[in-house]
Parts: structure tokens; sequence; C-alpha cells
């Protein structure tokens, strides 16, 4: 079975002067203000393209890693993970970093840093992000 997510910007005006707003249609969740400034220079109340990416990237590894874990038979209690997706004008999206603290009863910090390694290679954004610099620091609480 396949899931198809959806969402939709509706943008108004060019690209420096104009602004949209972004709707997560397949949850339901929004409107999320989007503007060339807040991607640009950065913003606390607006967000970017590259944020979404972040989101994307940060959730799906946590899955990735919590079902690795219980694979391994040490299933986590806690696993936290923030991406930081960079953009730069004129460049593009240079790379993503994972920043993910978990406790982890029972495992071995050599254990630890193989699976987090293995789940950041499988998964499935960062497959998607592959054209992209990719990297992870994880530590193990």
């Amino acid at each position: 079975m396949s899931v198809t997510s959806d969402a939709t910007t509706t943008w108004q005006g060019s690209l420096v002067e104009g602004s949209g707003e972004i709707a997560l249609e397949s949850s339901n969740q929004g409107p999320f203000a989007v503007n060339w400034k807040a991607r640009s220079e950065g913003s606390d109340a607006v967000t970017t393209p590259e944020e979404l990416i972040a989101a994307a990237h940060s959730s799906c590894y946590s899955m990735a890693l919590s079902h690795a874990l219980a694979g391994n038979g040490t299933p986590p209690q806690r696993v936290e993970t923030t991406a930081s997706v960079t953009f730069i004008p004129g460049t593009g999206i240079t790379d993503s970093h994972l920043n993910v603290n978990a406790v982890v009863p029972g495992l071995s910090e050599e254990d630890f840093a193989r699976l987090a390694g293995e789940a950041k290679d499988g998964c499935p954004v960062s497959q998607a992000l592959a054209g992209i610099e990719i990297t992870l620091e994880a530590t193990l609480e």
C-alpha cells in the first residue's frame, strides 16, 4: 500500500517582494507563511522550504533509528533528533546535519553509533536527499 502526502503553496508576487502560504493538505495543518526574505536571511516567524525539509528529515530519521533499535532488541525510551538544513542563496541546499540524543537502556556506545549510522543511510528522506551532504552527531544518554 502506498501513501501520498500533499501540500499546497499559494504564492503572490515576485520572488523577492512576494509571499505565500503553505497548507499541509494531508494532515489539514497550516497555513504557514513563507517568503524569500525568511529563506535568504532567516526568520523566527516565517517558515522556509528548508525548515520543512528539516522537519521531514528529523522525523524520518527518528523513526528509522527507533525501528533499528527495536530490531536490535534494545527499544529506545526516547529519541530526539534535530535536523539543520543549510540553504545558500545562489547555490541552493548544501547539507543536512542530524543531531540525535537517545535514551536506550542496555545499549553500548559502539552499537548505538553503528545503528545510528545505519539509520541515517536507511532513512527514506536521507535517501531522497542523496544529492547533498548528510552528517550525523549521535549521543547516547
